[in-house]
């Protein structure tokens, strides 16, 4: 007889393993006072339309109540969205959440005119207003942002229409969520001793990594069965998210979607093509790594549901105390203060930990300047567990120096820099496993380092290309069907993995569930963030983490290649691409010396 294993319920967690959202508001009426609150503070921030040529005092009383309307916008923001995270299905929390989006929607409304009239004050009287009001320099850098967006920044009315789009323009990325986190049910599979497990977002990403062949078929047919059985809605979607970014590309005089999405970070586009020409170039490696899992695994073609499967015998299981444990020795190389702080969010309601039923998939970090970060994961008591902990644990450290070390303006870090600190602390977790461990166990985790490479900088490489391709297609004006982008994809796949990589149909779907799409051209960062990681990991453990801590404390207060040139990874070379996928080379060989058959 077997037994269906469910998820909890979200009130049957236990509270030491749940998020403090109180930390933000008490609760929901606390939440309802401040949002009156800032729907109050528009008509006054309104009133300095058309006058900020009235002086410095006009100028600075606007930029104070700008951020003011801002943090109080993002508080109301991040609060709801965590809440209806908690519980997808959950009525009040949907309702909260879409209100909490109308609100931001309002809020970049009402700022809408302050651009175009710093703007039309020009570089030379914002200097003298600075000049005249020494407490406006802290604005400088926000001032010279400002000047150089110039040509792509509208009339003040143009940009309250925009910014009144921002609520529709959710819509792809909502529905998305929604389907997929909600709707969509994937069945039960039957696990290896014999249980029937219900195939969730959640758990599909342990049950790819079971040494159980079987199970992993299992999955990865139910999983997709979802998908297809919804594909011409997931391709509808995905096609009105281009459009999306076409119109808004378009509106601000951008030559293409992905000039419109790198311009504003300061990103040359030779940054992306580096990445892609580097990747290209190392695909031999990825060949010869695909063809030494096979001879490890015993199989004459690997499947696309054996691309996660463990190559050695030993399954660490890891429980979520175990793993704050090994975290705090593993990054000790960055400094007692960096270790308190995580020992405070492991104690103080920072870190939402094990998954329930209607919860979000996956993982992330997030918050709202003036409180701690916090943390949502679904968490699985494996390697895979263990590095999603210290990699989001990495982004709220990031964000914890950031908002303590920068003004408010300054104080978020651009998203090209977001991955950085969180791969770092996945390449310190590596390098401690590797020296801590032996026998098949380090041989796993020599495995799990060579995984990241595949997963964070060859995949992401490959999402990035395939999303070059369907902007290009979509900015030329040609159809983009179900069909079509699963003829691109899978293409991609097969330029990817080469001969030794048997692509089962259903991997040409895989598309359809990838949710960083609906946000242009983000994934690339993953792999910039990578390969910069890995050269931040090395110097730390050479040199020391003093460098890198203060990379971490300067937030957004300059461009993001050159706060990282600080550190010596300069990315408008593609210098750091090939170091990192020689590094990948270097550790294939290491593992066909030590884990070869």
């Amino acid at each position: 007889m077997t037994v269906t294993k469910q998820l909890p319920e979200r009130k049957e967690i236990a509270p030491q393993y749940k998020w403090k959202l109180a930390d933000l508001f008490s609760d929901s009426e606390a939440w309802e006072a401040e949002a009156a609150r800032l729907v109050e503070l528009f008509p006054t921030l309104a009133s300095f339309s058309g006058k900020l040529s009235g002086g410095p005092q006009v100028l600075g009383q606007c930029l104070k109540l700008m951020e003011q309307v801002q943090l109080l916008t993002e508080r109301l923001y991040v609060y709801a969205l965590m809440q209806s995270d908690q519980d997808t299905r959950e009525g009040s929390a949907q309702a909260m959440r879409g209100r909490a989006i109308s609100l931001s929607s309002q809020a970049q409304a009402a700022l809408s005119f302050i651009e175009p009239e710093l703007l039309s004050l020009g570089e030379e009287k914002l200097a003298q207003y600075m000049a005249q009001k020494p407490e406006l320099g802290v604005y400088q850098h926000f001032f010279a942002e400002i000047l150089r967006l110039a040509p792509h920044t509208l009339s003040g009315r143009e940009e309250e229409i925009l910014a009144l789009t921002g609520e529709m323009a959710t819509t792809p990325s909502s529905v998305h969520s929604a389907l997929s986190n909600a709707d969509l049910k994937f069945g039960t599979i039957q696990a290896a001793n014999g249980e029937e497990v219900e195939l969730t977002l959640g758990n599909y990403s342990e049950l790819m990594r079971s040494p159980h062949r079987e199970v992993r078929k299992a999955a990865f047919t139910a999983l997709y069965r979802g998908y297809m059985d919804h594909k011409y809605a997931f391709s509808a979607l995905l096609d009105s998210s281009l459009r999306k970014d076409l119109f808004y590309g378009r509106l601000r005089n951008y030559s293409s979607t992905v000039e419109s999405a790198l311009y504003p970070d300061n990103i040359p586009q030779e940054v992306y093509h580096n990445l892609l020409e580097a990747v290209h170039a190392a695909l031999p490696a990825m060949y010869r790594y695909q063809e030494l899992r096979g001879e490890i695994l015993g199989l004459d073609k690997i499947h696309a549901y054996d691309l996660y499967a463990p190559l050695f015998g030993a399954e660490l299981k890891i429980s979520y105390h175990q793993a704050q444990e090994i975290l705090l020795k593993a990054l000790a190389p960055l400094g007692e203060e960096y270790l308190r702080v995580l020992r405070e969010a492991f104690s103080s309601g920072w870190i939402d930990v094990y998954e329930n039923k209607g919860k979000r998939s996956g993982a992330y970090a997030w918050g709202a300047y003036g409180t701690h970060p916090y943390v949502l994961l679904n968490f699985q008591e494996s390697l895979e567990g263990l590095y999603t902990l210290a990699h989001e644990l990495g982004h709220a450290m990031h964000s914890y120096l950031s908002n303590k070390n920068q003004p408010y303006i300054y104080a978020d870090y651009t998203i090209f820099l977001a991955e950085i600190a969180s791969t770092v602390n996945e390449v310190l977790l590596t390098g401690y496993l590797l020296r801590t461990l032996e026998g098949e166990e380090r041989l796993a985790v020599l495995n799990y380092y060579l995984e990241q490479f595949r997963t964070t900088l060859f995949r992401q490489a490959m999402f990035a290309e395939f999303e070059l391709e369907i902007h290009s297609q979509a900015q030329g004006g040609q159809s983009l069907t179900m069909e079509r982008f699963n003829q691109m994809y899978l293409e991609l796949n097969r330029k990817y993995y080469g001969s030794p990589v048997e692509l089962d149909p259903q991997i040409a779907f895989e598309w359809a569930r990838i949710p960083h799409f609906y946000t242009a051209f983000y994934v690339y960062k993953y792999a910039t963030g990578f390969s910069s990681a890995v050269a931040l990991a090395r110097t730390i453990e050479d040199e020391g983490a003093e460098g890198y801590l203060k990379f971490l404390m300067q937030g957004g207060s300059d461009y993001s290649l050159n706060i990282l040139k600080g550190t010596g990874v300069d990315l408008a070379t593609g210098e750091p691409f090939h170091r990192a996928l020689a590094n990948f080379a270097q550790t294939v060989e290491k593992l066909a010396e030590y884990g070869g058959r």
